[in-house]
């Protein structure tokens, strides 16, 4: 009798383990069917989700969940691929500089991409570790109020302060601001690289004492133009378009411009990388990247994405016909291997 009665237990046990098994299954599935996928947050993450990630859920079934990364990915993903502790799937990264690093310490998933597979894309935004997915710009913006009649049109016209009385900001970055100092001195934009850096700082000295704000963030450039406490301003487009569209007169100006490509990366060895490179190579679709420009103004690298991109809109985009064609993209490899001196040397000279 004892026998039957612990058989039969066994038996309701057995059953309602494989039942909770069974509960369990979907959960298991669902979680393995998931991607996470690091952003910068704030207004990326919102035109993220409506261009890519609601998308490529809906056609494959995949979840994707965002999580806001560090503002500079590298050493994150770095230290993922060393410990093997991988917190997120795919991220964001800027090609002329964060992808130069991550290639020489081999640390990016190849993703068995053909450039030329890709039909009609930006030059470069295509590579076999990478997939350009966006485009932003360092542009001049400056306050219409002030220059009604005579806009400043080139770096030299920033630098020319009898010319252009007003409070100017530069960034306080050697990135980018080491260019402009090089144009305002009348080195042509196709032969900037190998960067004089002598002619550089001695361009920087000549506006040093002029330069009211030396802006550290995207929002405190958009705040000095938008609010006019300076009066022109070496910025990112995108945050120019923020002002422009809050009712601030102000005006982006995409002569000599410097425009750095966006888009994902793979961390090497992740465990998910097959589910990761569908989702890259989902995000090259020109449609996707159209609905992309909807939030932000920010160029697609798909240029068949202006088919559907309203003319208006389209104006005001780094990579339209009319404007990437004013500028140029910095030397991604000569910023990898000066980077850091011309860095120091920067902060040096801000502070002598």
């Amino acid at each position: 009798m004892t026998q039957q009665v612990n058989d039969k237990r066994r038996g309701v046990l057995k059953a309602a383990g494989g039942a909770a098994l069974a509960a369990m299954a979907p959960t298991v599935i669902a979680q393995s069917k998931q991607l996470v996928v690091a952003d910068p947050g704030g207004p990326y993450t919102a035109a993220y989700r409506k261009a890519f990630y609601d998308p490529f859920e809906k056609a494959t079934g995949i979840k994707v969940v965002n999580v806001a990364r560090e503002a500079q990915p590298v050493a994150q993903l770095t230290a993922m691929v060393k410990t093997k502790n991988f917190v997120w799937d795919v991220t964001t990264l800027t090609l002329q500089q964060d992808i130069p690093i991550l290639e020489e310490g081999g640390l990016l998933e190849p993703l068995g991409l053909v450039p030329t597979d890709f039909k009609n894309m930006l030059a470069g935004a295509i590579t076999p570790n990478f997939v350009g997915v966006d485009v932003y710009a360092t542009i001049l913006a400056y306050r219409t109020d002030k220059y009604a009649k005579n806009a400043p049109k080139t770096w030299a016209d920033f630098w020319n302060v009898e010319k252009f009385p007003g409070r100017r900001s530069l960034r306080r970055n050697a990135i980018d601001t080491l260019e402009q100092a090089l144009m305002a001195d009348g080195v042509p934009m196709e032969k900037l690289y190998p960067l004089d850096l002598d002619r550089a700082f001695k361009s920087l000295d000549r506006i040093k004492k002029h330069v009211s704000v030396w802006w550290t963030s995207g929002a405190q450039a958009m705040q000095l133009i938008q609010s006019g406490e300076v009066d022109m301003i070496s910025t990112w487009n995108a945050r120019a378009q923020t002002a422009i569209e809050g009712g601030a007169p102000v005006a982006i100006n995409w002569n000599q411009g410097l425009y750095s490509v966006e888009g994902w990366g793979v961390p090497k060895g992740n465990p998910k990388a097959a589910m990761a490179k569908e989702f890259v190579k989902f995000c090259a679709d020109a449609k996707l990247q159209s609905a992309f420009t909807d939030t932000l103004a920010y160029g697609p690298t798909a240029l068949e994405a202006y088919k559907n991109i309203p003319p208006q809109r389209a104006a005001i985009l780094p990579t339209a016909p009319a404007n990437v064609s004013q500028m140029r993209a910095p030397d991604g490899p000569w910023w990898h291997k000066n980077r850091l001196s011309v860095s120091d040397r920067f902060n040096a000279w801000l502070l002598g």
